[in-house]
C-alpha cells in the first residue's frame, strides 16, 4: 500500500518536472527573442557608422582591428564578436522555429549558455497547456511511477527472506 502512494506521489512529481521542458523551451525562445532585438539594434548601428564613413562592416572592423591603439582594436574585434553572436541567434531562432513541438525540447542542448543561463535563473514553472506539455508530463508521470515500483519490487527482494515475511506473520496472528 505504501509503495503504490509513494510510486503515485513521485510519478507526479516526475510528470511535472518532465512537463517543464516545453515550458522552459518556450521562456528561452522569448529570451531568445529579446536578444536578438537587442544585437540587431548594436550591429545595425555600428553598420550604420561604417556606411557614412563609406565602408562595409567587414572594412570597418579590419580598420579597427589594425589600428595601434589597444582600445580601438578591442572595440573593432568587440564589433566583429557582436555581428557573430547575431548570426548564430537569428539561426537558432529560425532551427527553433522550424523545429516540430517536441524537437524545440531538444534543440535546447545547443542553447546560448549565456541565454540558457539567464532564462534559468528567471525561470517560473508552469504547467504548459500545449500537447508537448502534456505528453511530456504523462510520460515523466509513467517513467517515475514505473521506475518506482520496479524499485522497490527489486529492494523488496534483496531484504533478508525473514523481514520479506514480518507483514504476512502479522495479518495471520491477529485474524
Amino acid at each position: 500500500m505504501i509503495g503504490r502512494v509513494l510510486a503515485l506521489a513521485i510519478g507526479l512529481f516526475t510528470g511535472l518536472a518532465a512537463s517543464q521542458g516545453p515550458e522552459f523551451a518556450q521562456q528561452y525562445r522569448q529570451r531568445l527573442g529579446g536578444a536578438i532585438d537587442e544585437m540587431r539594434t548594436v550591429v545595425g548601428r555600428f553598420d550604420g557608422d561604417a556606411q557614412a564613413s563609406g565602408l562595409s562592416r567587414e572594412e570597418a572592423v579590419s580598420r579597427l582591428a589594425s589600428d595601434g591603439d589597444p582600445l580601438v582594436r578591442r572595440q573593432g574585434e568587440a564589433q566583429a564578436r557582436h555581428a557573430e553572436r547575431l548570426a548564430d541567434l537569428e539561426r537558432q531562432r529560425r532551427d527553433l522555429a522550424q523545429a516540430g513541438a517536441f524537437e524545440r525540447v531538444w534543440l535546447m542542448r545547443e542553447a546560448d549558455p549565456t541565454l540558457a543561463r539567464a532564462t534559468y535563473l528567471d525561470f517560473e514553472p508552469a504547467w504548459p497547456a500545449t500537447v508537448e506539455g502534456a505528453v511530456t508530463g504523462g510520460a515523466g508521470f509513467l517513467a517515475g511511477w514505473l521506475a518506482t515500483l520496479l524499485g522497490a519490487r527489486w529492494l523488496g527482494r534483496l531484504a533478508p527472506a525473514r523481514w520479506r515475511g514480518r507483514g504476512a506473520t502479522r495479518r495471520l496472528r491477529s485474524a
